[in-house]
This record gives structure tokens, sequence and C-alpha cells, in this order.
């Protein structure tokens, strides 16, 4: 008989719910946010500078963001920035009524929302662990990831690419509104159990020296520091592979505009499957052989979206690809949580988001180059390139994860 798996206790719920109404919001913007920029300029450059500009936050901001979320209260930080996201959205809603936005402008909040997920991201992967006993994370982030598949692919990325060509200023009404529910609900989780991991003794020690803590731990750990350095190379790739993916749908597929939201479905209905089946094959087969193939399914199909001859080809592709890359982003997040002590999660945190998601604008913004040239380009050299990582890594991440899961039983 199946033995009964225990529930993941109502700090965890709250935390959960907040992330259930963020992404409802981020769901409707997934689909509306390209297709806005897409009416603001048709300049594959500035097409692919959105994506840059959401992401150069993980480069300039994510290792003193980490410091801070180590340091202080994280259900205040998680609040704070929720009421901060719901703000930006309301501005934008404004401007897009009065009709007074420009690409600029709206690039600018663009920014500042990345400013907010760097936080929010931190201070929500930080709390986690200390929610869940590590017997449960593998099936808390396996929640986290099927919450995120559903609401933005199944939910708000379909119906943000309807709403928009009804009336462009719905998706980000509700996203304000989203994000205010959310902050709510934050404040809800009690304070001890937010409280930064080494609060008393991170007050005491100076800011910066903790900053350099931080990067020093991750550069010593030479396991740690090759997961990260290949997670990058990936990510790296893949964006350079989808930097112009609303151009590539709309005009080399001839995907219509307001079809655009559906065909994040395809990949939601493989990344669904994917958080369904991470937490089940890493029982079955171990997290390092799962982890492995997860990242080597996604970059095969990432390449494979790229010689797409039509669109049905191309969503079957994208849905594969989410499929690995659901499961790739469950067993990786656990994996981590499993490396790296708590007390210093949000400082390695940012750190690796530096390196990982830092990389993401610059292959953003080489990817929106390349398709200048053609626009299937960006996926073929993306994809070769990160199927030749994934093929070169996949021992040495087997054997981490195994290392990982062995280091958690024995605890």
């Amino acid at each position: 008989m199946k033995p009964i798996e225990r529930s993941l206790g109502p700090d965890f719920s709250k935390l959960f719910g907040a992330l259930v109404a963020t992404k409802l919001g981020d769901g409707l913007i997934a689909a509306a946010g390209p297709l806005l920029a897409a009416k603001l300029t048709d300049d594959p450059f500035l097409i692919a500078l959105m994506g840059a500009l959401y992401m150069l936050p993980w480069l300039l901001f994510a290792i003193p963001i980490g410091t801070m979320v180590d340091r202080i209260n994280r259900r205040r930080v998680l609040s704070i920035v929720n009421f901060c996201r719901a703000g930006i959205a309301a501005v934008l809603t404004m401007f897009l009524a009065l009709d007074q936005l420009t690409i600029t402008v709206f690039y600018f909040a663009l920014f500042l929302v990345g400013i907010c997920d760097v936080i929010s991201d931190t201070a929500t992967q930080s709390l986690v662990p200390t929610m869940l006993k590590r017997d449960q994370i593998e099936r808390g982030n396996s929640r986290i990831q099927g919450a995120d598949t559903i609401l933005m692919g199944f939910v708000g990325a379909p119906l943000g690419g309807f709403v928009f060509t009804i009336a462009i200023v719905a998706p980000w009404a509700v996203q304000s509104v989203s994000f205010l529910a959310a902050a709510i609900l934050v404040t809800t989780i009690p304070v001890s159990v937010a409280a930064g991991a080494a609060s008393a003794a991170a007050r005491s020690e100076k800011f910066v020296e903790q900053m350099k803590g931080g990067i020093s731990y991750l550069w010593n750990d030479k396991k740690l520091l090759r997961l990260v350095v290949t997670t990058a190379a990936l990510g790296f790739c893949f964006n350079v592979a989808t930097a112009t993916q609303v151009l590539f749908a709309l005009k080399v597929q001839m995907i219509p505009e307001s079809s655009y939201g559906l065909l994040a479905t395809a990949g939601a209905i493989g990344a669904l499957g994917g958080a369904y089946v991470a937490h089940r094959a890493s029982q079955r087969f171990g997290r390092g052989l799962a982890l492995a193939l997860g990242i080597t399914v996604t970059a095969t199909f990432e390449f494979l979206q790229g010689l797409a001859p039509n669109p049905w080809a191309f969503a079957l592709c994208m849905a594969l690809g989410g499929f690995g890359v659901a499961a790739w982003n469950i067993l990786l997040m656990s994996l981590y949580h499993s490396l790296i002590p708590n007390e210093i999660f949000g400082r390695i945190h940012g750190t690796r988001r530096t390196l990982v998601w830092g990389l993401m604008p610059i292959g953003a913004a080489i990817g929106g180059l390349i398709s200048k040239i053609d626009l299937r380009l960006p996926y073929l050299i993306g994809g070769v390139v990160s199927v030749m990582i994934a093929l070169f890594s996949f021992g040495f991440i087997r054997r981490l994860g195994d290392e990982s899961e062995r280091v958690s039983e024995s605890a």
C-alpha cells in the first residue's frame, strides 16, 4: 500500500496561496507583454530587449538582495515587494488607459518589475526549506511548479492574449489586483517562520562582509560552482533561442495575434506533465538521472523548435521541451535546497542567480541580433550549443544529484 504523504502544513499553504495570486497576474502578462511590445515596435532587437531588461536585475542586484533577505524578516520583504508590484501594474494600467505609454516607459517599468521579482523569488525560495522537512521539499517544489504551469500556461497566458485583443488595459489591471491579494496573504505567515535563519548573527556582521562570504562559499565549493556554471551556460543558450519567439510565432509560423497566448498552452501541457513526473521519477530512478535526462530533453527540443515546419510541430516541440524544463527546475531547486545551508541560502541563491540569470539578458540581446539574419537561426544556434552542454555534463549532474539524495536520506 502506498504510504500516506504528510500535509505540507498551513504556513506553506499561505505562501503557496500568495504564489497562486501572483502567478495568475504574471500569466496574463506572459502573453500580453510581448504583444504590447510588438505593438510599440517591430524591431527584433527591441523585442529581444524586453526579456533582457526583465532579467538584467539578476545581474546587477541579486547578490545584495540575497544578502538582505538573509538579514531581515522574509515575510515583511515578500509583502512589501508585492505591494510594490501592484503599484507598478496600476501605473502601467493608467498609462495605457490614457494612451500615453511609450516603449521607453514600458521598458523602465519592466526593469522595476524585474528588481521586484529578484526580491520575491529569493525570499520565497529562502522560506521553503524553513516550512518543509527535507523529505517534503521535492513535493513542495513540484506543487509550486505545477501552480506556475497551470496559472501561467493554461489560464493566464491564453486568457492574457485573448483579453489583450479586446481591452489592452485589462491584463495589467488584473495583475495589480492579484499582487495586492498576494501581499495581504503573505502578512498572515507567522513572523517566527519568516525571520531570516541567521538574523541575529547576521545583523551583527557587516553587510559587505556577508556578501563576500556568500561569493566565497560558492567559489570554494567546486561541485556547486560547476553546477552553477553549467546552469548559467544552458540558460544563456535558451535565451539566445527564445529571444524573439513572439516574432517567430507571428511571422514564421503565421500564428494569429489573438491565438498567441494559446501557443503557451502547448508548453504548459508538457510542463504540467514534468511537474507531475519529477518527484516520482526522482523516487524511482534517482534524482541524479532524472535531472540529467530532464535537461537533455529540454535542450533537444529547444533545437527542434527551430526546425518545426508548421505550428503543430512547433507546439509539439514546445510541449516536450516544457516537460523537460519543468522536471529540471523542480529537481534542481530541490538539489540546491539540499546543498546550501538555509542560514546563507539568500546569499548563495543571489550569487548563483547573478551568474545564471545575469547572463540571460546577454543571451537575449545576442538572439535578437541573430534573428535579424533569420528568425529560425537563434533556435538552431542556441539549441545545438545547449545540447552539447547537456551531454557533456550528463555524468556530473547525475553523480551530484545522487550524492545530494543520499545526504538528504541520512539527515
